[in-house]
């Protein structure tokens, strides 16, 4: 059912004014005074040539914190410089040419051992190879002279972009900080309306368990990066009162995010009660009435607006009151997922509250945060010294990558139309990439894109346009090419095409009237095949890195139920920070993040080499069922500690954490799991729940998390355990 019109443009009015719009803005706005001002004071091929190292120094070019910017974009324009000037001196050799092409390759892209941080500087790298490629050889002359002309503007336009990366970075980073927690409240929004959608009552008892997890693990693991990519730009030196303001409401979102989770527990067995069904109704509609709430909040930060007054739902959660002596009941349950529930109501609250200013935020859990939970910004040589392994997957694929574009070169000197080889090179860089997964995604997108992009360049090309009408052309396409490429990027292949062959027509390359359309379709397939093709040479399956992933969620799992369970909360005369906690909780999600994220990719990798996924991704399940115990008892410690005596809970906390973590390691086996609501083992009497002394819930919660650390280490042993050696 097609999405109606008022959705669709509220849709797109978030995403003009999302951050990364506007750094694509301001890096073509920045590309513009560059060739403009190159134009005037050096002539058109002055500009051509700055305008080239200007789009090589634009990809390191995000949203990020101030500190470090500068450092982070460098070496971006240093690689470029030796790259394009040396493929400009061997323009006239192409087979010379093909032969420092592979090596060149190969290096730059040895940059992706740096993560996220090095992959725009290795594809600024190879681009600079490309660009360079486009430009044709000089008709007589120096070659030495033209070549050093050439570099000279190129280098010239790269280096003045990076004072201007940072002078915007700075510029709109108050804009960057109000996006990022607008981006990240409309991404917990949509999360709460999956979760919602669990609430439905099951129609019989032999459905499938959870058709949903799935989708919600996989829009866990990306709220987990997103939600890194804003504290490093949130909770950078919060010294004013509105970046104050901005960074509590950023720790409200990750509080929000770990009651989200635990308003799933004891969810499957409620959903098989019939009794239940008016109950769970009545939850899911506070949730999505919440989900909404955000996004009102989020759209009214994006325009500038003050925030609507939050609405209480309270309503809603209020269930039936229960006679004494219930015990563990459905009923009795349904009442506690109400309760936490109203955690989740009571951070949107605060977080409407702190938009609106009638709250102030907590500046010591800001100031811990800031100084603990900020990414690095240096560079360092860890990454380097450990790519020598056969097994390296930044290895691997910078040897793959070298050898794809090694062939594609040689492919095009031998077809009719060499002078474009540019083109099927360019292909390969942006096709292939480091598994077959997004090596794949990105071809279909690139072959679509492309062709659109093709078409389109015809367009602006054949209507002889003038000098200034093609640097405008070129500026908005690498505005979109920029701003969607980690977003949409079918938009930044019709873009990035775009720019490509009206940046080379200006370079003097693929402007004649002989320029042909099917030549450049024909480029394109041949480089996306070529990609494809070489996807599966010295691969780097998902089989290979899982052993590490799973080792590493075991490890966060053990640390952070370790943290979780501590005792230093029960004697606190306030709610101070808990930093160990904190930063275990952190790692935990990240390191499941990137487990959920290999196994997505895993699916789609050939059979025979996939690792044991079904196993693998109950293990998944676990451990976020696992994480949800855990905050369950941390949210009893934190926040509900008058209803708990120390002397009853203090040595269950330390049993259970020394068992959780003996299971977890391997060091012991726990027995097997307990029934969902096993009554045996606890008062079988009990008060409310709001009034209770919450002894027997947090026992309840401590068996259950044994039964699923129990499963989880089982599980981990049954994914691993085949893979070893393999």
């Amino acid at each position: 059912m097609p999405m109606p019109l008022q959705p669709r443009l509220r849709a797109a009015l978030r995403v003009l004014l999302s951050h990364y719009v506007a750094n694509g803005a301001a890096a073509a706005l920045g590309l513009l005074v560059i060739s403009s001002l190159m134009h005037l004071l050096g002539g058109s091929a002055a500009a051509s040539a700055a305008t080239v190292g200007a789009i090589v120094a634009i990809p390191p070019d995000i949203p990020a914190p101030r500190r470090g910017k500068l450092l982070h974009m460098l070496p971006a324009p240093l690689l470029a410089l030796p790259l394009f000037f040396v493929v400009q001196r061997l323009h006239g050799e192409p087979w010379l040419l093909g032969l420092l092409i592979v090596p060149a390759s190969f290096f730059a892209f040895l940059a992706m051992a740096w993560g996220k941080r090095g992959a725009p500087v290795a594809i600024a790298a190879v681009l600079a190879l490309v660009f360079s490629m486009a430009v044709p050889a000089p008709a007589g002359g120096d070659g030495w002279q033209s070549a050093l002309s050439s570099s000279f503007y190129f280098g010239l336009g790269a280096l003045l972009y990076l004072p201007w990366g940072v002078l915007a970075n700075r510029l709109l980073n108050g804009r960057y900080r109000v996006q990022m927690i607008a981006d990240v409240l409309l991404s917990q929004a949509a999360l709460m309306r999956l979760q919602a959608l669990q609430f439905t009552p099951m129609l019989a008892l032999g459905e499938r368990a959870n058709p949903l997890m799935g989708g919600l693990l996989l829009r866990q693991a990306a709220l987990a990066d997103q939600l890194q990519s804003a504290r490093d730009i949130v909770l950078e030196s919060p010294g004013s009162a509105r970046q104050q303001q901005l960074a509590g409401m950023l720790l409200c979102a990750l509080e929000m995010r770990d009651h989200l989770l635990a308003s799933a527990l004891d969810l499957e067995g409620l959903r098989t009660q019939p009794e239940l069904a008016q109950a769970l109704s009545r939850q899911r509609g506070v949730l999505v009435a919440l989900a909404a709430q955000l996004e009102r909040l989020a759209d009214a930060l994006l325009l500038g607006q003050m925030p609507a007054a939050f609405e209480s739902l309270r309503a809603g959660l209020e269930l039936p009151p229960l006679p004494p002596g219930a015990g563990f009941t459905p009923a009795r349950l349904a009442q506690a997922l109400s309760h936490r529930i109203g955690h989740i109501h009571d951070e949107a609250a605060r977080l409407t509250a702190l938009a609106r200013g009638e709250t102030t935020p907590d500046l010591a859990l800001v100031r811990v945060y800031w100084q603990m939970f900020v990414s690095p910004t240096g560079w360092g040589w860890k990454p380097f010294f450990g790519l020598w392994r056969w097994r390296a997957a930044p290895l691997r694929h910078a040897m793959r990558a070298a050898l794809a574009i090694g062939a594609g070169y040689a492919l095009s000197q031998l077809l009719p139309w060499r002078e474009h080889a540019y083109w099927i090179v360019l292909t390969i860089i942006v096709v292939l990439r480091g598994s077959l997964a997004q090596t794949l995604e990105r071809r279909n997108e690139r072959v679509a894109g492309t062709l659109l992009g093709c078409l389109l360049a015809s367009v602006v090309l054949a209507a002889e346009l003038p000098h200034w009408a093609l640097l405008a052309c070129v500026t908005v396409a690498q505005a979109v090419a920029h701003a969607f490429t980690l977003q949409r990027y079918l938009f930044t292949a019709i873009a990035a095409t775009v720019l490509g062959l009206v940046q080379a027509h200006l370079l003097g390359a693929g402007g004649s009237p002989g320029f042909v359309l099917l030549e450049r379709m024909a480029d394109t397939l041949i480089g996306a095949g070529i990609a494809w093709a070489f996807a599966y040479v010295l691969p780097s399956w998902e089989r290979q890195q899982i052993p590490a992933l799973v080792a590493r969620t075991l490890a966060a799992q053990t640390r952070h139920a370790r943290e979780a369970l501590g005792l230093g909360q029960l004697q606190a005369v306030d709610n101070h920070p808990e930093l160990a906690w904190r930063l275990a909780r952190r790692e935990a999600y990240d390191s499941l993040g990137a487990l959920v994220q290999a196994t997505a990719r895993a699916w789609k990798e050939p059979r025979a080499v996939r690792p044991p996924l079904a196993p693998l991704e109950r293990m998944q399940v676990h451990c976020y069922q696992l994480l949800a115990q855990l905050t369950a008892v941390k949210s009893m410690l934190l926040l509900r500690r008058g209803h708990l005596r120390g002397e009853d809970v203090q040595a269950p906390l330390q049993e259970a954490a020394e068992r959780l973590e003996a299971v977890l390691t391997g060091a012991a086996v726990a027995a097997a799991p307990e029934p969902p609501w096993d009554g045996e083992a606890v008062p079988q009497s009990l008060p409310p729940l709001v009034e209770a002394d919450l002894a027997p819930w947090l026992l309840r919660r401590l068996r259950l998390a044994e039964g699923l650390a129990q499963q989880l280490r089982s599980e981990a042993m049954a994914v691993v355990t085949p893979l070893r050696g393999g």
